[in-house]
């Protein structure tokens, strides 16, 4: 019997190289009626976009092994496929400026670690209310 395979547009990609926060994104993530895919670094992240363009929208944490989630967005950004997804950037990093360049790389939103769930869902509500010309801070 041949299967067809239909898109999962209500699917959210979600990088972050620790599993405690993976698990936690995840769960949020299906709490709001999304199927969450999960990789561990930035490079599982990108091969999986060159090969599977289709998700609702991306979350990136900033320091991850062989490519950070700023240079995934800016990535993405160029690439016409990827282009229309939204991007939330999360990260324990301290330094404010972060918040202004992930979105001149064109971050969606952009949430500071560490977070609640209940942080974690507005801001997951905001990214999928938005398009990518909509820049909002969590």
């Amino acid at each position: 019997m041949l299967t067809t395979i239909t898109p999962q547009t209500n699917r959210i990609l979600i990088a972050d190289d620790d599993p405690i926060i993976r698990h936690l994104v995840a769960t949020v993530v299906k709490q709001l009626g999304y199927i969450p895919v999960t990789v561990g670094d930035g490079r599982e992240a990108c091969h999986l976009m060159k090969v599977d363009a289709d998700f609702k929208a991306a979350i990136l944490d900033m320091s991850m092994p062989y490519l950070e989630g700023i240079e995934l967005i800016r990535y993405m950004r160029t690439e016409k496929r990827l282009k229309r997804i939204p991007v939330m950037l999360i990260t324990a990093e301290p330094d404010i400026r972060l918040l202004s360049d992930s979105f001149s790389a064109g971050a969606t939103v952009f949430l500071h670690k560490p977070f609640t769930p209940e942080q974690l869902q507005a801001a997951l509500r905001m990214l999928l209310g938005t398009r990518s010309s909509t820049r909002r801070a969590a």
